[in-house]
């Protein structure tokens, strides 16, 4: 698989643009009761998904690499990743999530979907190609029965 940015660099740019769009566009600026204790929630929420799923990885010891999903030796289809075949990414977009709130600008939203559609299309379609090939049919029906993000 060539990929072209590493998911952590996609994670980076995004945050970057959320800060920009927050300073030069502040037409979207919106507050609530509750916003910082959303935050700190989406936070230690995407932590906790983001750990379980290194550390099941770490158990099954298979690779994380993004890079290169064909040096996984095995497949990973149980605790967390019984509800999510990409909670890793599923951290990363909280994140991005709890960044926007942090900012206040509505307009954010977007940018977190533009994520969501990168990270679909450039990092995950070729990362379930390799592993449809590396694993086969036990791949296939695992992406039947667990949705890619949530």
């Amino acid at each position: 698989m060539k990929l072209k940015l590493p998911p952590a660099i996609v994670f980076l740019i995004f945050g970057i643009l959320m800060y920009l769009l927050a300073e030069f566009l502040p037409v979207g600026y919106f507050d609530f009761f509750g916003r910082r204790v959303l935050i700190k929630a989406l936070l230690i929420l995407a932590v906790g998904i983001s750990c379980m799923a290194l550390i099941q990885f770490y158990l099954a010891n298979t690779s994380i690499d993004p890079k290169n999903p064909s040096k996984a030796s095995s497949l990973v289809s149980n605790g967390i990743y019984k509800y999510s075949r990409n909670p890793m990414y599923l951290g990363l977009l909280l994140i991005l999530l709890a960044w926007a709130l942090w900012w206040g600008n509505a307009f954010n939203v977007l940018l977190a979907a533009g994520f969501v559609s990168y990270m679909n299309a450039f990092q995950i379609q070729p990362e379930e190609d390799s592993l449809a090939s590396l694993f086969g049919k036990e791949y296939k029906h695992y992406c039947i029965k667990v949705r890619r993000w949530f």
